[in-house]
């Protein structure tokens, strides 16, 4: 197809579509695969050529989030813990300062980006940061809503990375978006039955 690719943004591939599958299926493993799915796309984004500097400093950031779920999976989120982590909604405040933190932080970093690097897509470099920072927040504490974060994150992904040149990486992010659609109806379904009802009535 005339695509040019390396084998970091292969495994980059491999390793994110497993990655996410395996959050859906909200197995543990997910967290120690998206470790070095992190790693992967940490050397393709500080390629020359590439140059999505947020997105690889964002990878850093997904290591140590990654930590803080495995943990938060395995303990149920509370000291001495051993009970393994529900889903849930997410509250109202939550909402609250995850927009406040979102907003300030892509001011900041589109500010950022176009000062102090060659980047050509500084806002959108930063919308998809805080996108999916908020995102894997919300996931390691099993937000059901985090699914709608990471689904618009990938909506502004993959025309990103199609205009970055990073085909395979864009195809990635299309799979990337079916498996979110796929998880978003899986935990819905692991919500407790009250909130089960509720989510539904919210949709109808």
């Amino acid at each position: 197809m005339g695509w040019q690719t390396s084998w970091t943004e292969i495994l980059g591939f491999a390793t994110g579509a497993l990655c996410v599958w395996l959050v859906a299926r909200q197995h543990i493993a997910n967290w120690p695969i998206g470790i070095a799915n992190n790693i992967f796309f940490i050397v393709l984004f500080v390629r020359p050529e590439t140059g999505l500097y947020a997105d690889a400093g964002l990878q850093i950031v997904f290591i140590a989030l990654a930590a803080y779920g495995w943990w938060s999976w395995t303990h149920g989120g509370g000291p001495g813990s051993s009970e393994a982590l529900p889903v849930r909604r997410t509250t109202a405040a939550e909402w609250g300062w995850l927009a406040a933190a979102g907003a300030v932080g892509v001011l900041g970093l589109t500010l950022l980006l176009g000062r102090a690097t060659d980047s050509t897509v500084p806002f959108w470099d930063a919308l998809t940061t805080g996108l999916s920072l908020a995102a894997t927040y919300g996931q390691c504490r099993k937000l059901l809503e985090s699914w709608w974060l990471w689904i618009a994150a990938d909506l502004v992904y993959i025309p990103l990375y199609v205009y970055k040149g990073l085909y395979l990486t864009s195809l990635l992010y299309v799979v990337f978006l079916a498996l979110c659609v796929a998880g978003l109806l899986g935990w819905r379904r692991a919500l407790p039955a009250r909130d089960t009802r509720k989510a539904l009535g919210a949709t109808a």
